[in-house]
């Protein structure tokens, strides 16, 4: 009896290392990705780079998600997922050109957004760690409205209605802020092991709140 409470006790024990070191390697790496795609972007803006267009940015961007998955566990995986955060800082890059080109309140919309996108970041973040509430109940909701966004990306593609782009920016802020919490709670409780995977998806959930927010400020801002 006495053996099996060591036994028990000690494989807590290391699940919490384990955890605690995911955690840690992941906020690291999701530190630098964010600082290295940052520089890309205000590279991409400073040389007036134009965007390389939406099949271009959607090929580039699932190309480099898939090489990431087929290599999460070797070497190659972190040079991959440089290389895509470093992808998406230049596709950000004439997206903040043409933001701060638009007057004097683009700075503004700019800062705004950022600091809306940590706020929101922080948050969720912090009430997943604090509470230690397990987020896979948001699985189901996660699913339906993936296929809800790609039927309005789609819709949007053809209508260029700015009501369904307001919309689309607004789902896009709820389905990354649900995959923060899914998975941030999934390395709390177990169910990630790659701090290479975990921090792909706080990366392109930080990524797709700022851009939303940035669409939003700037729709209510009166610019568009």
């Amino acid at each position: 009896m006495n053996n099996q409470v060591h036994v028990s006790t000690t494989q807590r024990g290391e699940s919490v290392i384990q955890t605690n070191k995911v955690l840690r390697n992941t906020y690291m790496l999701l530190g630098l990705t964010l600082a290295f795609s940052a520089f890309t972007a205000f590279l991409s803006a400073s040389m007036n780079l134009p965007h390389p267009g939406l099949i271009i940015t959607l090929v580039g961007f699932y190309g480099l998600l898939f090489l990431i998955h087929k290599n999460a566990n070797s070497t190659m995986g972190l040079v991959l997922t440089f290389a895509l955060t470093g992808f998406m800082g230049y596709t950000l890059g004439p997206i903040l050109s043409m933001v701060n080109a638009i007057g004097p309140h683009g700075a503004e919309i700019i800062m705004t957004a950022l600091g809306g996108t940590a706020l929101i970041f922080f948050s969720l973040s912090a009430y997943v760690l604090t509470t230690k509430k397990d987020m896979s109940f948001l699985g189901g909701m996660m699913v339906a409205g993936f296929f809800v966004i790609i039927a309005l990306f789609i819709a949007n593609f053809f209508l260029n209605m700015p009501i369904l782009g307001l919309a689309l920016s607004g789902l896009f802020i709820l389905f990354s802020a649900g995959a923060i919490l899914m998975q941030t709670s999934s390395i709390i409780h177990g169910g990630e092991r790659n701090y290479v995977l975990a921090t792909v998806t706080l990366y392109v959930s930080i990524y797709n709140i700022f851009v939303s927010l940035l669409h939003i400020l700037m729709a209510f801002g009166g610019d568009e």
